[in-house]
């Protein structure tokens, strides 16, 4: 095993369980909008939406999402308590989202997976080892 293997193993172990459960969340939710903007851009490309431009712009946005995402839950694995912010605004604002989803606009196969994902990354992130681990001062 190299120096950088060991080194890279070593921190691997310092990363609470709970921290890597909420980068695997934050991850997971990240592929999942990639998946939200593969379907949005070719149904803009194979359909007839009112505003192309509009279709292309939630896109952009699910990709900036999942981009954010994506960095925060490597971020977290490397136990920035800088990632944790962004992945917190962005658990908060899914809430909204998939309660909407789910319960007002009565598709729960879509919400409540949303709010499942945003309340178990809020769970675990504030957790008393993921704080310890992310609270630090460096």
């Amino acid at each position: 095993m190299s120096a950088v293997e060991h080194d890279s193993a070593v921190e691997h172990d310092k990363v609470p369980r709970q921290v890597r459960l909420a980068a695997a969340v934050v991850g997971g939710e990240a592929l999942a909008l990639l998946v939200v903007v593969a379907v949005l851009v070719g149904k803009t490309v194979t359909g007839h939406p009112n505003s192309v431009g509009r279709a292309l712009l939630g896109a952009g946005l699910a990709l900036l999402a999942a981009v954010l995402l994506a960095v925060a839950a490597r971020g977290l694995l490397r136990r920035s308590a800088a990632a944790r912010t962004p992945v917190v605004v962005l658990q908060l604002l899914a809430l909204p989202v998939g309660y909407s989803l789910g319960f007002q606009a009565g598709r729960i196969t879509y919400g409540g997976p949303i709010v499942l994902a945003a309340v178990l990354a809020l769970y675990l992130l504030f957790t008393p080892a993921a704080r310890a681990a992310l609270d630090r001062e460096r």
